[in-house]
């Protein structure tokens, strides 16, 4: 990230006694019921930024969003059980304000001690956060500026997002990169920088069209694409095979087709597929092949066979010659990992990817949750992204605006 400054340049300059806005990703799941947070990943991935600023003395105040309400209020997704966490994980509470730029966030940030935490409570609360009006959302980031001496943004989950915390606040105070946004950089420049190879790809998720940017950008780089969970039958049905009632986009068939026959043998699909009566954790389930999928059967995950292939190919160069593969990133599970029914082949292919010798990248999201709902040690992988779509938009070139902004 040359150009960029860094928390240590901050560090360096002294920040004992200041006042720093650190927007961080907090957006953690939240159990429906009991509220309480399922996956606090994102929670400690921030830590080593948010430690640093405490032994240095400065008064640390975080802001973050959760979920997607509707730029009002929502209890359902309010931060405080993160403060709670947060909280435990630093040894030392975390001051949470009621609101992100009211009356409560003012008195919480102006009762802060050197070496202490605010969290300031969600900031799509506020329309001005997401607003695509350059002056409503600048309204908000002057609010928010006037809480900090200057400005860290260690949320990487966010920075391919023009929000006003991420792209307007810099704009208004000395901003750096935290530890946690210049180590997903510096990983996904490795990426698309001249990676060791074999190279191999593992796309997963629903559907061809989330993905079909970063399929058409990796595609001639990569020596092996894997394809797996839903999107994987509407290349199956570009193959001339019949899926099923499994997860179709009609109108991505002659897209899926032309990408195959561009890169020839490059793209690897399923042999088979454990294919259900219905989408239900209890369904009648059973293997397939993946020609002979039948019409009253819905696709729920890769069967055996696949894992077997896919797990060889993650350990074998694109032309089949022995050896193991260089470079893997994985972005997707391979099935409807959360019913424990149809989760395998989501664990094999994990499994094989930590068991490999390869630089690992696995691109957050729903790839990141399965690591962790299959109990994986995630010490197994290279880097685990905390960004799942800001990572594939890096990887797909694109530019970023919270990256952009700390470039300004």
């Amino acid at each position: 990230m040359s150009g960029i400054r860094t928390l240590d340049d901050l560090l360096g300059e002294g920040v004992s006694g200041r006042r720093v806005l650190v927007r961080a990703d907090l957006n953690v799941p939240l159990d429906k019921q009991t509220g309480e947070i399922t996956d606090d990943g994102r929670i400690r991935a921030v830590l080593p930024t948010l430690k640093a600023l405490v032994d240095a003395g400065a008064k640390v105040v975080v802001c973050s969003h959760l979920g997607r309400p509707k730029g009002a209020p929502d209890p359902q997704f309010s931060l405080r059980p993160v403060a709670g966490r947060l909280g435990e994980l630093l040894g030392a509470p975390v001051h949470f304000a009621e609101d992100t730029v009211g009356d409560s966030a003012r008195s919480t940030v102006e009762a802060l001690a050197d070496g202490q935490v605010a969290l300031l409570e969600n900031l799509r609360f506020n329309k001005g956060e997401t607003s695509k009006d350059d002056a409503e959302r600048g309204a908000f980031a002057d609010q928010l500026a006037a809480f900090g001496d200057a400005y860290v943004d260690d949320a990487f989950g966010a920075v391919h997002r023009k929000h006003a915390s991420v792209y307007d606040v810099p704009a208004r105070l000395p901003h750096v990169a935290g530890r946690l946004v210049l180590r997903e950089v510096e990983v996904l420049s490795r990426l698309t920088s001249e990676p060791d190879r074999p190279y191999v790809v593992v796309l997963g998720g629903s559907k061809v069209s989330d993905k079909l940017a970063v399929i058409e950008a990796l595609l001639p780089t990569v020596d092996r694409l894997l394809i797996g969970g839903g999107m994987c039958f509407t290349f199956l049905k570009a193959q001339g095979h019949e899926v099923g009632t499994s997860l179709l986009e009609k109108d991505m068939v002659d897209t899926c087709r032309n990408l195959m026959e561009r890169e020839p043998g490059k793209i690897m699909l399923p042999v088979d597929v454990v294919a259900a009566t219905a989408f239900a954790p209890d369904a009648e389930h059973e293997v397939f092949r993946a020609d002979g999928i039948p019409s009253h059967r819905v696709g729920l995950d890769i069967g055996p066979e696949t894992v077997a292939g896919f797990a060889a190919a993650l350990k074998t160069s694109a032309c089949g010659d022995p050896g193991n593969a260089r470079t893997i990133f994985w972005n997707g599970p391979m099935g409807v990992f959360e019913m424990p029914a149809f989760a395998n082949g989501t664990r094999g292919v994990a499994e094989a990817i930590a068991e490999s010798d390869a630089f690992s990248v696995v691109g957050g999201g729903d790839s990141a949750a399965a690591i962790r709902v299959l109990g994986l040690d995630e010490s197994s992988f290279g880097h685990i992204s905390t960004g799942g779509g800001a990572s594939l938009e890096y990887l797909e070139g694109k530019t970023l605006p919270g990256i952009a902004a700390l470039e300004n």
